[in-house]
């Protein structure tokens, strides 16, 4: 089952994605729900959304207006470094999980633009899967850490990199640098995560390639290690971390310019596309 968020008619709203077209649960059930995260909160409510699997469309694609998957989270907790080549191109030798924070107001939604900011030129790519949080936990086993997913989405944790200096946050939370799409894309479709592959492509050119299998802390190990001092939520992201290949550390090195189109595709999920555009002075 996929699920996505939306602006329908300047309203938001959150529907099932099908073959023909998006089923409108935020018209459905927006009595009970008010947006994919509240749905998230409801034990029961995958199962409800999932009743109407079979409906017939409401809304086209077109129509839409794509917001960040969960567009309001309470938490986005990022991991770093957390692929082989990755850690080679930037010499990091810790062990323990890379972490940092992204506001939620630093999000856009499939399809839309990824503003590059006016003072950088080193607004750089990365391709990450998306862990969204179903059921919440505090001091998780890692044994049983994949009960509290929702599912799994595409993101691009686009990075200015002259602001990150020793440390990611300033670099990571610019507006609309943090594209989050297209769909949740529930664990009953990915029980395994490690089947999975991540591709961007900037331009159309294939710049990150890397198999889920190959994190360095998997996504058990991440949901046991954050929840050991903090509380997960249902509408929680963690970005799992970004392969090798970011614009950085290319020779010579490759930002994103405006113009640009940047696309983060996992198999099973599907392809998030978003087009850069300069920030207006």
């Amino acid at each position: 089952m996929k699920l996505v968020s939306y602006l329908i008619s300047g309203k938001a709203s959150f529907g099932l994605y099908t073959t023909n077209g998006i089923v409108d649960l935020g018209q459905k059930l927006g009595n009970k729900y008010a947006d994919l995260k509240s749905l998230l909160a409801d034990k029961d409510g995958l199962s409800i959304a999932r009743a109407y699997i079979n409906e017939p469309s409401d809304i086209n694609e077109e129509q839409i207006t794509y917001l960040p998957v969960i567009p309001n989270p309470s938490k986005i907790l990022c991991v770093g470094m957390n692929y082989a080549e990755k850690r080679a191109e930037f010499n990091e030798t810790s062990s323990a999980p890379t972490l940092f924070v992204r506001f939620p107001d630093s999000q856009t939604g499939h399809k839309t633009n990824i503003i590059k900011p006016a003072i950088t030129n080193e607004l750089d790519y990365e391709g990450e899967l998306a862990i969204i949080i179903g059921k919440a936990g505090f001091r998780i086993d890692q044994a049983d850490a994949l009960s509290h997913v929702a599912g799994y989405s595409c993101y691009m944790d686009g990075s200015i990199r002259d602001w990150q200096y020793t440390w990611f946050t300033a670099g990571k939370n610019w507006p609309n640098t943090g594209a989050f799409g297209p769909c949740l894309t529930t664990t009953d479709e990915i029980p395994d995560p490690t089947v999975l592959t991540l591709t961007t492509f900037l331009n159309g050119k294939d710049m990150q390639h890397d198999s889920i299998k190959n994190l360095v802390h998997t996504v058990p190990e991440l949901i046991a290690y954050i929840s050991t001092f903090t509380h997960l939520s249902p509408g929680d992201v963690i970005l799992t971390g970004s392969p090798g290949g970011v614009g950085k550390k290319r020779n010579p090195p490759v930002f994103m310019q405006d113009g640009d189109i940047i696309e983060v595709e996992i198999s099973k999920i599907g392809r998030l596309t978003n087009f850069v555009v300069a920030e207006k002075r």
